[in-house]
C-alpha cells in the first residue's frame, strides 16, 4: 500500500476507533525531505489520497494544510527517525489529564511502552503560536505527549507505531478510570 493510502487508513482508524470525532486530530507521513499531512478540517470519513497536503520538511506547508503543520514540521526536523505523527483527542485521555499532571499508566502495557506520559500546558489563545516548539520538544524524549485540554501527540518510526501508542494510552487511560471506578487503586 502507498504510504499516503496508509496515513488515510490510519486517520479514518483514529475516527473508527474512538479516538477522534469526525472532524479532529491530524496526521502526517514522512517521506524523504517531505511529508503528507491531512487538511485543514480533514473528515476522516471522506478523506481521500488528492485531498493530503504535501509539506516540506524544510520549508513547512502551504495553504489547506492542517492548523497543526508547523508542528509537524518541527517534530521532523528535530527527530529525523520519526517517520509518522498523529494527533488524536482520545477522551479517556484528555480526561485524566485535565489536571496537568504526568500520567502515570497503572497497567503493564501502558507500564511497558510509557511508564510517564508528559503533560504540556499551552494557555489555549496562545496553542499556534506555543505547540510546535513545546510538543515537538516532548517527542524528542518521549514517544507520546498530551496538550492538556487538547489531545494527544504520538511520534514513531511507522504510522504502525504512532497507532500504537496512541491507542495504547487510550487503553491505559480508560483502564486507569474504569479501576478508580471500582476503587480498585
Amino acid at each position: 500500500m502507498e504510504i499516503r493510502e496508509q496515513l488515510v487508513r490510519y486517520y479514518r482508524w483514529l475516527r473508527q476507533y474512538g479516538n477522534n470525532d469526525s472532524h479532529s486530530g491530524n496526521a502526517s507521513v514522512r517521506d524523504g525531505d517531505r511529508f503528507w499531512i491531512t487538511p485543514t478540517g480533514a473528515c476522516a470519513d471522506t478523506l481521500t489520497v488528492n485531498d493530503l497536503v504535501a509539506c516540506s520538511v524544510a520549508r513547512g506547508c502551504g495553504g489547506g494544510a492542517s492548523l497543526d503543520g508547523p508542528l509537524h514540521q518541527q517534530v521532523y526536523q528535530r527527530n529525523p527517525a520519526v517517520t509518522a505523527v498523529l494527533h488524536s483527542h482520545g477522551p479517556y485521555t484528555v480526561a485524566a489529564t485535565l489536571n496537568g499532571e504526568t500520567f502515570s499508566p497503572v497497567d503493564f502495557e501502558g507500564q511497558l511502552y510509557f511508564p510517564q506520559v508528559p503533560v504540556i500546558t499551552i494557555p489555549y489563545a496562545d496553542y499556534v503560536a506555543q505547540a510546535p516548539a513545546a510538543v515537538s520538544a516532548m517527542l524528542q524524549s518521549h514517544r507520546i505527549t498530551v496538550v492538556r485540554g487538547h489531545g494527544v501527540y504520538a511520534a514513531g518510526e511507522t504510522l504502525n507505531l504512532a497507532y500504537k501508542w496512541t491507542c495504547s494510552l487510550e487503553l491505559s487511560t480508560k483502564t486507569a478510570f474504569i479501576a478508580r471506578q471500582m476503587g480498585r487503586i
